[in-house]
């Protein structure tokens, strides 16, 4: 008999392309997860990865079953499910993977109001930014993501299910007595002299900021690098630097100045799950919420702006 445990490792590998990586999502040695891997071909008496070198690759056998796996233990969560949640009332842990700027905004109330409507569904909140969440769906450390589809190496596959949530602008952050907060639309030309606050390299705001820079002929200074929004926001509050952001992480209150940009950009926000073989009450239950949320001024409905 096939064990679930062995076929969720060999779909990970399939999705990750290597041992250590299987093993860094699991928190095992590379060396464990080889033998489970080797217990699981002599269980279906079948070759299942080539090795050459240090490297592996599934044979075609291999990824047919890590395939066939993902759709088997789609299945056996779902009967799980079925027979726990009596009434179809949603029970159990969801893992919620939220980039930063909607974690208080968005995911915490809903959070809040899932834990009064639904007392025996557990929420897990977890901070993962568009660059992260997509692999993090897909090997299945998370249930669903409120991530952006502009992502452009966001990991998109027929596997999943995107559900539009809205869009935010992106906003010029400027110091309070910065000369330019004068004005209620900047060109981001305007800029080509300032210091400027980014998130990480390889991040979505990174790469956007350097591309609507570019655009805009120049090259960015970048004076500091955080992944932490409050911290980007205080560097930008000192009159050391200025950043863009998009609206939802500028809570209401803080001390610094937000202005629309002459062309507008938009980030589009969503929701998704991976696509399984039948509802899964718990997760429906989160992603209803999500989207029946209460008004949020820096997020409009779908469709209602465009994004470059």
């Amino acid at each position: 008999m096939l064990n679930p445990w062995r076929l969720r490792l060999l779909g990970l590998l399939d999705s990750l392309g290597t041992v250590r990586a299987v093993a860094e999502t699991l928190h095992m040695s590379p060396s464990t997860v080889s033998q489970q891997l080797a217990v699981l071909e002599t269980e279906t008496h079948s070759r299942l990865i080539e090795r050459s070198g240090r490297r592996v690759r599934l044979t075609r056998t291999g990824i047919a079953l890590a395939r066939r796996g993902r759709e088997i233990l789609a299945q056996i969560a779902e009967a799980e499910a079925e027979l726990r949640a009596l009434n179809d009332e949603p029970i159990g842990t969801v893992r919620l993977g939220v980039f930063q700027s909607a974690i208080y905004t968005l995911a915490v109330p809903a959070a809040a109001r899932l834990a009064d409507s639904h007392p025996h569904l557990h929420v897990e909140l977890i901070e993962s930014e568009p660059h992260e969440s997509g692999a993090a769906l897909r090997s299945g450390e998370v249930d669903v993501i409120v991530t952006t589809t502009d992502y452009v190496k966001f990991p998109w596959d027929r596997d999943l299910e995107v559900v539009p949530l809205g869009t935010d602008p992106v906003v010029l952050v400027l110091p309070p007595d910065h000369p330019l907060a004068r004005r209620r639309v900047i060109d981001l030309a305007a800029c080509a002299e300032e210091t400027w606050a980014c998130d990480r390299p390889g991040s979505y705001m990174a790469e956007l900021t350097q591309r609507l820079c570019h655009e805009s002929g120049f090259e960015p200074r970048v004076a500091c690098r955080f992944s932490n929004c409050l911290l980007l926001l205080q560097h930008v509050e000192s009159g050391r630097s200025v950043a863009l952001l998009p609206a939802l992480a500028v809570p209401p209150g803080t001390p610094v100045v937000t202005r629309e940009l002459s062309t507008p950009v938009h980030r589009n926000v969503a929701i998704v799950r991976r696509r399984e073989a039948g509802p899964r009450a718990a997760v429906d239950a989160v992603v209803e919420t999500l989207l029946d949320h209460p008004d949020i001024p820096a997020l409009s409905a779908p469709g209602s702006a465009g994004h470059r």
